[in-house]
This record gives structure tokens, C-alpha cells and sequence, in this order.
């Protein structure tokens, strides 16, 4: 199967105007500017094949937001070569723009006065969706994402959870094979994430969308993504299955224990096992998975102490995500 997307030594340069100091600064600056170069992307190279769902993540000034910026057309790459469908996104923005769709979280593509509903009719005649195809798209959008609620209540008069909601139905109003999601549940609560979550995974599993998302919430990729592309300063330091990641970095594990009351605190000590928190009878121990099993542990621990109950808490992907930034692959 051919990739969807390929990107190739792609490199992105910033001119930054210096700023001079002193008296005069602004006149001097006027005659005789002098500029830094800031590389935002450096080498970075990968394919995508349809239907993947991709998590692109680093921290603030990592260069994701300019890759995604370069693969759907806004910005020129320094070097490098990109192609999506076939098509280098930034010759031929018209027809690049036809094939993919995006959600910028912080910014919206609907019409900020007009009812929500307007906007997505608007957008029909903009991507010349035939009608019945439309009315498809969005009776399936408002049985998964609950529109109803708010299609005729005026943008600018959403929550931001469902003005997330109603821009994830406007990007793929016109069935874009590829989707480019930057924070899509920025700022919105628990309830909200899920659902949009819940969408992203159904859109792919029933259409086979192509999703390339960017995020700070962990969760997001552990919970949509397969795959996941790390990039730190503008070079990709990692790129393979989240599971992977959690195997080579996620080694410790917790156990966390539920004594039974019996009006003492006893000292809880188990070898092969360290006490990283505590309160009243409920007793965290964390344990490298390769080196003591679940099972011997909880077998160390019933031994010695009267147990109500106890659970297994597998590493947060947050967690290991830090740790690669700290100490590197």
C-alpha cells in the first residue's frame, strides 16, 4: 500500500530580526537590519500510510505546529520534500484543501455570527458536497458528536466544548481523507474529551480517515493513537507504536494496596518493592515489572498483611513521555 503521506528531509528556517540596543536602536535597525536564523524543523522524515491514526507530539517550540503548517499548504519548507495523495501541499493548495480537513484547537473555521447550522451549509457550497451526501455526513455528525443541541445557537455563543464539536464536523463535512488535529480538547473537561475522543475513533474505524493529531493531553494518545512520532527541537527522536514506548520506558509498575483496618498502621515492607506513598490504610508500591512479577508481589504482600482489596496501576504515558525528554531515547 502506497503512503498517503511522505515527507522527506523536510527543514524549516525563520528569519528573526536582531534587536539592537542603545540609543537610536529603532533608527540604526531602519538603515541596517541584521537577522538570526531559527530552524524550527531539521531533517525530519516519515510516511503515513492511509487509514493511520498518528499521534505527533513534543513539547512548546518543537515544531510540530510548522510541520503541520508545511503539510497542509500555509508555509513553504526551507528543503525537503512533502506529498499528500500525491500532491506537494504547497503548490497546489486548492486541490490539497479539498482532500484533507483540520481543527486548530484555538482557532475556528465557522462563521462567528451566523448559527452553527449556516456554517455548515456554507461549507457544503464551498467544498460543493452534493446534498444527499451532506445530509448523510451530517445526520452520522449529529448522532455522534449531539449537535442538536446548539445548531441554531450562534458560534460566537458556544462552550468550547461544543465549538470543538461542531469544528470537528465542519473538517470533515466534505470526507477528507486526512485529518490534522492540533489540541482538539484543549480546555475542555473530562466529559467533553471523551466524546471527541470517541468520535475521532469511530470516523476512522468507519471511513478510514487518516488522522495525524498533535496534543499535550497524554491521554489522547494513548487512548486514539497506534503510532506516535516524537519530536524534540525540531528532530524526530522517536518514531513507533505507543505499546513500544510503554514497554521500553514504562517498566514501573504500582501496586496499590487496601489493608484491612484493625487500629494500627503497621510499617509495610516488601522486598522487590518500594513504598512511594501512603494514606491511612492505603499503601502505593512501585516494582520493575522485569524484575518481580504482579503476581509474586501481591503473594509478598498477602503473606505479611490482611488485605481488603488492591489494583495494578500501569505507567502514565505522560509520565514516560517526560522522562524521554529528560534523559533521551
Amino acid at each position: 500500500m502506497s503512503a498517503i503521506i511522505e515527507v522527506k528531509g523536510l527543514r524549516k528556517e525563520f528569519k528573526v530580526a536582531r534587536r539592537k540596543e542603545g540609543a537610536f536602536a529603532a533608527l540604526r535597525t531602519l538603515f541596517s537590519r541584521e537577522f538570526d536564523t531559527k530552524v524550527a524543523v531539521n531533517d525530519v522524515s516519515f510516511t503515513i500510510q492511509p487509514g493511520e491514526l498518528v499521534g505527533y507530539i513534543g513539547p512548546n517550540g518543537a515544531g510540530k505546529s510548522t510541520t503541520i503548517k508545511i503539510l497542509t499548504g500555509i508555509l513553504v519548507p526551507t528543503a525537503g520534500e512533502v506529498r499528500v495523495r500525491g500532491l506537494v501541499p504547497y503548490h497546489r493548495r486548492v486541490e490539497n484543501a479539498r482532500q484533507i480537513g483540520v481543527v486548530f484547537g484555538q482557532r475556528t473555521q465557522l462563521w462567528w455570527d451566523l448559527p452553527t447550522i449556516e456554517s455548515f451549509q456554507l461549507l457544503q457550497h464551498i467544498y460543493k458536497v452534493p446534498k444527499e451526501r451532506y445530509q448523510r455526513n451530517m445526520d452520522r455528525f449529529r448522532e455522534l458528536l449531539g449537535l442538536d443541541e446548539f445548531l441554531n445557537t450562534p458560534v460566537r455563543q458556544l462552550s468550547l466544548g461544543q465549538r470543538m464539536r461542531a469544528d470537528l464536523a465542519a473538517a470533515l463535512l466534505h470526507d477528507p481523507e486526512v485529518v490534522y488535529l492540533d489540541e482538539p480538547t484543549i480546555g475542555l473537561d473530562v466529559v467533553a474529551k471523551e466524546k471527541i475522543r470517541d468520535f475521532i475513533r469511530a470516523i476512522n474505524r468507519e471511513r478510514g480517515v487518516t488522522v495525524i493529531l498533535t496534543t499535550h493531553d497524554m491521554q489522547d494518545i494513548e487512548k486514539i493513537c497506534e503510532r506516535m512520532i516524537l519530536i524534540d527541537r525540531g528532530t524526530v527522536i522517536y518514531d513507533g507504536p505507543v505499546a513500544q514506548i510503554k514497554e521500553r520506558f514504562g517498566k514501573q509498575r504500582t501496586l496499590v494496596v487496601d489493608l484491612e483496618p484493625n487500629g494500627q498502621l503497621p510499617e509495610v515492607a516488601v522486598e522487590g518493592a518500594e513504598v512511594v506513598r501512603r494514606e491511612a490504610n492505603r499503601i502505593w508500591l512501585r516494582f520493575n515489572r522485569d524484575e518481580l512479577s504482579a503476581s509474586e508481589l501481591i503473594s509478598r504482600v498477602s503473606a505479611r498483611y490482611a488485605i481488603r482489596d488492591l489494583t495494578v496501576e500501569e505507567p502514565e504515558i505522560e509520565g514516560i513521555i517526560s522522562r524521554i525528554y529528560q534523559e533521551g531515547i
